[in-house]
């Protein structure tokens, strides 16, 4: 048991010690680790774990690796996937923070931080073309549509977050139940 908490908690010290960009450049790596490399999860479930950890608050790339340290291991899982994540960014801003005013005019400084921008970008790119890989043609309407309500409307992304839920409920209860039963039903 104490062999599999350290095992999480590297897993995730390691995404957190060499991930750059934020919570969302971390989900490759994470998936990459907890799907591909330590087969803890399926890809399916990931990705509702994904979309769990997108819907409540706080980084995404925390509420990911809480949610999978505890569907590993429970309340102890999620704290030591939590450590693994958060230790290497807390030291790497303390280390920072003590050496700020020396380094924040470095030209070598501001250098590798222009030149990490496009892989971040790219890191972010992977997870959304990955949660698009299988989703039904229509469903692109409804990511366009959530998107102009967002950035065209100002909708807050909460409602708009409440109101794809609430329209999956009711796709699962009124309309699933018929496409089931028409598609199983005995042709004549």
């Amino acid at each position: 048991m104490m062999e599999r908490l350290r095992t999480i908690f590297l897993s995730f010290f390691k995404i957190g010690l060499f991930t750059f960009g934020g919570g969302y450049a971390m989900i490759p790596l994470i998936e990459r680790e907890v799907i591909d490399n330590r087969h803890w999860i399926e890809r399916r479930e990931f990705l509702d774990l994904l979309t769990l950890a997108q819907s409540v608050p706080g980084p995404i790339s925390l509420n990911t690796s809480v949610f999978v340290g505890y569907k590993m291991r429970g309340l102890r899982g999620a704290a030591a996937a939590l450590l693994g994540i958060v230790v290497p960014s807390f030291v790497i801003i303390l280390i920072i923070a003590l050496f700020f005013a020396d380094i924040r005019h470095n030209p070598v400084v501001d250098a590798a931080f222009k030149g990490m921008r496009p892989a971040v970008v790219a890191l972010i790119i992977g997870p959304v073309i990955s949660l698009a890989r299988g989703m039904h043609w229509s469903m692109f309407f409804i990511i366009a549509a959530a998107a102009l309500a967002v950035w065209g409307l100002g909708w807050s992304p909460i409602w708009v977050l409440v109101a794809g839920a609430a329209g999956g409920i009711a796709w699962e209860l009124a309309v699933a139940p018929r496409i089931g039963k028409h598609k199983n039903s005995p042709k004549a």
